[in-house]
């Protein structure tokens, strides 16, 4: 009787290991489409090399590329091997003639806005490097047009794609550490001249009217968007911001150090973003009212609670469709995820832009901004 029952049992199991294997190639598979047929705008974004990477590796399947730059259009066709036919001067014709499922933003964040103009009202998706716009303006003409047509606008950031900052968001809200109380983010690296960014790419960075600002925008957006999402969507009720220029003579325009207090009802944010760090850097802590998070880089988290319990892990990579940022837009435009309550949503990033603009108002104005 024992023999039979262990059996029996023996069979259940393999049938439940048989069970979760096909659900897990079932989740896999739902994600394995057919590639989105991607429009790019604008070279002058060095991010672009992420994309075009995958374009020569055969990861992504690009249609068409509008620069009116053609310039660059040679260093980039040389690099990627890109045939003349897809490059336009025009972005309109691009899409007109192409007809993308997508297009990808990779131009000066001031003309981010000028995508979706001509992307929304003919039905086609956008997804911009970060932040989302320059001003807070163009980001609400963005939502505008996006809600008139009915049209996904996205936000790709690098730290959306670190397993860290997915765990710490997953653990937080298990409760393990309580209440969030305080968040810190500090991103940014020795400056862009110094890490020997393109000058087509510098011409508008170091441009307070093209980027909207210097390091305050370049990188204080990733603190901003990370704590938008760790406190779901919470708007802010007060920006204190304060700005540095330590090196006006390599970047005369615009600032190159920013530190940002953003105050919640119930948790404080600190938001550094810097050209002056001795290293290049993007982490993100979080003290709870119990424990305490520490994502040092993109998988290496340390922790430690109130009773002095010290730990440290190292996090698998991420599932699809969260684990990159063209998986993603796959997934939101064939409807299997929303899209609108998270690190690239344009309800999260519209909060963005508003902390930065009250940090902008801060800065100028020499006092707290209450929202």
């Amino acid at each position: 009787m024992k023999t039979k029952l262990f059996i029996k049992s023996l069979n259940c199991c393999k049938i439940f290991i048989l069970s979760v294997a096909l659900i897990s190639i079932s989740i896999t598979a739902s994600y394995a489409q057919t590639p989105l047929r991607l429009g790019v705008a604008g070279l002058n974004h060095n991010h672009v090399y992420n994309i075009l990477n995958k374009y020569r590796d055969g990861k992504a399947d690009i249609v068409g590329i509008a620069e009116p730059n053609k310039a660059l259009w040679a260093k980039f066709g040389k690099i990627f091997h890109i045939p003349d036919s897809l490059f336009f001067t025009d972005l309109k014709t691009m899409v007109l003639k192409k007809k993308p499922d997508a297009v990808l933003g990779y131009n000066a964040a001031a003309n981010h806005v000028d995508i979706v103009e001509v992307c929304a009202p003919l039905g086609i998706p956008v997804m911009v490097e970060k932040p989302l716009a320059a001003t807070l303006v163009q980001a609400v003409r963005i939502r505008e047009l996006a809600e008139k047509y009915h049209v996904k606008v996205l936000t790709n950031f690098e730290t959306t794609w670190y397993p860290s900052n997915w765990d710490i968001y997953n653990t937080v809200n298990t409760g393990s550490i309580g209440p969030i109380r305080r968040m810190v983010a500090h991103d940014g690296h020795q400056g862009p001249k110094e890490i020997g960014c393109s000058e087509e790419f510098l011409a508008w960075l170091t441009d307070p009217v093209l980027n909207g600002a210097g390091a305050l925008n370049d990188f204080g957006c990733y603190g901003a968007d990370l704590m938008t999402w760790m406190m779901h969507g919470e708007r802010p009720i007060a920006v204190t911001a304060i700005a540095r220029h330590y090196k006006p003579d390599v970047y005369p325009k615009v600032e190159d150090d920013a530190t940002v207090i953003v105050e919640y009802h119930g948790a404080t944010g600190e938001i550094e973003g810097s050209w002056n760090w001795p290293f290049s850097i993007k982490d993100f802590e979080v003290f709870g009212a119990t424990g305490y998070l520490h994502a040092l880089d993109t998988s290496h988290i340390v922790s430690r609670m109130r009773e002095n319990i010290k730990g440290a892990k190292n996090v698998e990579p991420l599932a699809a469709p969260i684990n990159d940022p063209i998986v993603y837009l796959t997934a939101v435009l064939h409807h299997q995820i929303p899209g609108t309550d998270d690190l690239s949503s344009l309800k999260y990033n519209i909060i963005v832009m508003e902390i930065l603009d009250a940090a902008k108002r801060s800065i100028n104005e020499g006092r707290r901004i209450v929202l």
